[in-house]
């Protein structure tokens, strides 16, 4: 089996449970982080499908790394390989396709609630309807790209995942394991509304990260097709 390649663009910015998810179905996969001084492969075709982590810099600035993940979405894309992308990797999608990246209504960061679309693809992917709470971190955000399927939004940022075909791009941080938001929660953002403080972001590992990585299991499934999504 051709491994999954993952794209990662800062030290700090991991796959945490995306990797985990991997290992446990026994899925193969190789990590570029380009921080770490790997440059990301000229070619998608050794690889079976990609994913896309996030990262503080914007999707718009001048980097050949940015670009050169766009590049490999759009061969993804073109080969039939399914392509993820989380927070700068959604944005990176959007990009790739035409879409503009903006700056965000408000900033959203900690845990934060959305609204799923009520459609059978937002179901497909997000199991069910109407409100759900996930981890975001975030200043900007994308405009949907022509031809595809807004899957769920909300009131600081009406655009937060799309969908064409097998592909998913998302606006907030699937992948958060309790590791990783503990770190990033040591760094304290500038107060806003829809900003929490790390105090917060911590005690919410308790109310939400298992339901977060309950949803995290059925959107990759749906990703690879690994397992029914049902």
């Amino acid at each position: 089996m051709k491994p999954v390649l993952i794209l990662q663009h800062l030290s700090g910015d991991g796959p945490a449970y995306l990797a985990r998810w991997l290992q446990r179905e026994g899925v193969p996969f190789e990590l570029r982080n380009t921080q770490a001084g790997q440059a990301y492969p000229d070619d998608i075709a050794a690889y079976s499908a990609l994913a896309v982590l996030g990262g503080e810099m914007s999707a718009n600035d001048p980097l050949p790394s940015l670009r050169q993940a766009e590049r490999l979405i759009l061969q993804a894309m073109g080969s039939g390989r399914p392509v993820i992308g989380h927070c700068l990797g959604g944005q990176l999608m959007a990009r790739a396709l035409g879409a503009r990246i903006v700056a965000s209504p408000a900033p959203e960061v900690g845990w934060q609630p959305l609204e799923v679309a009520d459609c059978a693809a937002a179901r497909a992917w997000f199991g069910h309807l109407g409100r759900q709470v996930v981890f975001q971190w975030h200043y900007e955000t994308f405009e949907l790209p022509v031809g595809a399927q807004a899957l769920a939004g909300s009131a600081a940022c009406p655009q937060q995942a799309f969908t064409i075909g097998p592909h998913l791009a998302m606006q907030f941080h699937i992948e958060i394991d309790d590791e990783k938001l503990r770190r990033w929660s040591l760094a304290e953002p500038q107060p806003h509304a829809t900003v929490q403080s790390g105090q917060a972001m911590r005690e919410g590992v308790a109310v939400h990260l298992a339901e977060h990585q309950a949803l995290a299991d059925r959107i990759y499934r749906r990703w690879l097709g690994a397992t029914s999504a049902n």
